[in-house]
């Protein structure tokens, strides 16, 4: 059992409270806390107390750390990665590949040389990058794409002129021609289209009409901040979700997603393999975001927690992770699992007891503890788990 010491990455659309909060740190920070990353990824490995990474520590003795099924399956290497993510402004539209696909895409760099920090680079690592995210506060999300009758009739109650070819594009061809297409437009017709969404939208907010209000007024949001992004028309086109703290959504690859703003505990496969799709300025790959998009049309659903082990489990139907939230009180309760685990404390103070003696949590730190090794907990406090799901 490790206490673990994590990094913070930067990023302009961070809060500058939420996670300098959890941390017990000055608030407001001097700059946006974005993600606080807690586990393996070797681009932000958390340390331990005698300066190792944690990633080099597993390397050292894997067997032992994650347990046999895990490096059977996943090789010598932590499967998951658990993030603090906040956002006070929007993140870029963006989706995942699925193992094969990045397995192939990262063949393909590596063997043309292209160097890993170069901005350009697409693929990072050969691994998929399914996840989970779970609201810590309300928090707002473009996930995937709605029915395309829907995005149809949002379309078309716009009434602008420089739509009919994207309207024409998805009742002739649905999502697979048209979004292809929006990528597809030159520079010029791309401002003039995404002027005239924004202008027709914020109309409609003005207006008070209820009908689509939220994607409307996202729309012109996003087009303040992104003038001339194609991301801009294509956010009509998906799922506008809102969870309440304590509802989960699972995004699988090829889900197109933008999370809009909120705090939530993010935990996935761990990879840094992201396609954007738009509301950036960075890098967009469009032939490979294309390759890996799923067009799929269709509601999204809201995971709520199920009584599970040791507290509300989010069930997702991937191998490489699970979450539970753990609500403690003053009696110890067991908290063993058969792999390995990384626990966050996010109020209160818990108190780990193992084979190793006590490791007290306060707000805000976290601990690792190998696989199988006999657990348990007190607070209260509460504990975010991650794990891996293998049955």
């Amino acid at each position: 059992m490790w206490q673990l010491n994590n990094g913070v990455r930067y990023y302009p659309w961070g809060s500058r409270t939420v996670i300098p909060e959890l941390l017990g740190q000055p608030v407001p920070a001097d700059r946006p806390y974005a993600e606080l990353w807690v586990g393996a990824h070797p681009d932000e490995p958390s340390v331990l107390a005698d300066g190792r990474p944690l990633n080099r520590a597993i390397d050292a003795d894997p067997e032992v750390l994650l347990g046999a099924p895990v490096v059977e399956r996943f090789g010598t290497r932590l499967p998951f990665l658990m993030k603090v993510l906040a956002a006070d402004s929007p993140l870029s539209l963006q989706a995942h590949p699925t193992t094969e696909q990045a397995e192939a895409g990262f063949a393909a760099e590596e063997a043309s040389g292209v160097a890993h920090d170069d901005p350009t680079r697409t693929f990072k690592d050969p691994f998929h990058k399914p996840e989970l995210l779970l609201a810590l506060t309300t928090f707002e999300a473009l996930c995937g794409f709605r029915p395309v009758e829907e995005s149809l009739h949002c379309l078309a109650k716009l009434q602008l002129p420089e739509l009919k070819p994207t309207i024409a594009a998805l009742a002739r061809g649905g999502l697979r021609t048209a979004i292809p297409q929006l990528l597809a437009l030159t520079d010029k017709r791309r401002t003039a289209l995404v002027s005239a969404v924004a202008r027709a939208a914020a109309g409609f907010v003005a207006a008070h009409d209820p009908e689509f209000i939220n994607t409307y007024r996202w729309a012109a949001s996003l087009a303040e901040t992104y003038p001339g992004d194609a991301g801009v028309v294509i956010s009509l086109l998906c799922n506008h979700l809102k969870l309440e703290p304590g509802e989960g959504v699972f995004l699988p690859a090829g889900n197109l997603h933008a999370y809009l703003s909120g705090a939530g505990i993010e935990v996935m496969a761990s990879s840094d393999n992201v396609l954007r799709g738009g509301l950036t300025v960075k890098h967009v790959d469009l032939s490979a975001l294309i390759e890996v998009l799923d067009f799929t049309d269709g509601r999204i659903p809201v995971i709520h927690p199920v009584l599970g082990p040791g507290g509300l489990r989010y069930p997702v139907p991937v191998e490489d992770f699970d979450l539970t939230r753990c609500q403690l009180d003053a009696q110890a309760g067991t908290l063993t699992t058969a792999g390995p685990q990384v626990l966050l404390c996010t109020e209160g103070t818990a108190v780990l007891a193992s084979a190793d003696g006590e490791l007290a949590l306060a707000k805000g730190q976290s601990a690792f503890v190998s696989a199988g090794a006999p657990l348990s907990a007190r607070g209260p406090a509460v504990l975010y788990r991650a794990t891996t799901n293998l049955s």
